[in-house]
């Protein structure tokens, strides 16, 4: 019992170092944007913040929480400018790089989901508003850091699946929180969206883009198919008999149907 209390009292802690790191990530992915932008020392430090905290900023506002976090906790700015100062010095586009970058991306997506999930779930809100803000607060930022440098949001599509991890998360972390188990959610949020983001990178998962949902049926096509099929005729049940007529002059085969009669209804007593 002892250990189980100091684990679930550790737990917090555990989160908010995947929090920082998170900010941390996320400014560097704002800054690599700069840097393929062209931008000045400026621009990697806007991206790196939009990117960092616009989502949590947005789910705070969204459900008139008070001050976002972001703006109240000193240590997410500075952060998040240490992201985009890393990627203002260093190129990072090893391979190396790119894959630490893919894992620690996706623990950060499930517990910013998780985290945003059991937020709006603390405040009263229902099972769809906590799922809605949990993807904001997951993808939120990026969506924000796109627009700004003139990007379409990677998240819109074409991209290995990243709001779906987000959304799954979310989803989990509402199934433990009405069970009462919003810690032991948090951790099990985490572990499946890193899980989920890693293997749709690995295994390029996408998906289907808009001309695959379209339907390409006619307007004749659907007249046809909507137009009631009119029943046709049954056939008559009966018997066919072959008669041969071998008394005539010449042998015969007279082919003749016999149809069924109903049988008489039974007679009542």
């Amino acid at each position: 019992m002892g250990l189980l209390q100091e684990l679930n009292d550790a737990i917090p802690d555990l989160f908010r170092a995947i929090d920082l790191t998170g900010v941390f990530l996320n400014g560097i992915l704002g800054g690599r944007l700069a840097r393929q932008k062209g931008f000045d020392p400026v621009g990697y430090a806007v991206l790196a913040l939009m990117s960092a905290m616009g989502g949590g900023i947005i789910r705070d506002v969204m459900l008139s929480a008070g001050p976002p976090i972001a703006l109240t906790d000193p240590y997410y700015i500075i952060v998040a400018i240490l992201g985009a100062l890393t990627a203002l010095l260093w190129k990072l586009d090893s391979r190396p790089s790119r894959v630490l970058i893919v894992i620690a991306d996706g623990t950060v997506l499930g517990t910013w989901a998780a985290t945003g999930a059991m937020k709006t779930l603390a405040l009263g809100f229902g099972i769809m508003p906590a799922i809605l803000m949990g993807m904001t607060t997951a993808v939120g930022g990026g969506m924000i850091r796109d627009i700004s440098a003139g990007n379409v949001p990677m998240v819109f599509g074409g991209n290995e699946l990243y709001a779906t991890p987000a959304a799954v998360s979310s989803v989990i972390m509402v199934g433990f929180f009405h069970a009462d188990l919003a810690m032991m959610g948090m951790l099990v949020a985490t572990v499946v969206g890193s899980a989920f983001t890693c293997l749709a990178n690995w295994r390029s998962w996408k998906l289907p883009a808009s001309p695959d949902w379209t339907l390409t049926i006619t307007s004749e096509q659907l007249r046809r198919l909507l137009k009631p099929r009119r029943s046709r005729p049954r056939a008559p049940q009966g018997k066919v008999r072959v008669k041969r007529n071998r008394t005539a002059a010449a042998p015969t085969v007279e082919v003749v149907f016999e149809e069924e009669k109903p049988a008489d209804p039974p007679e009542e007593a």
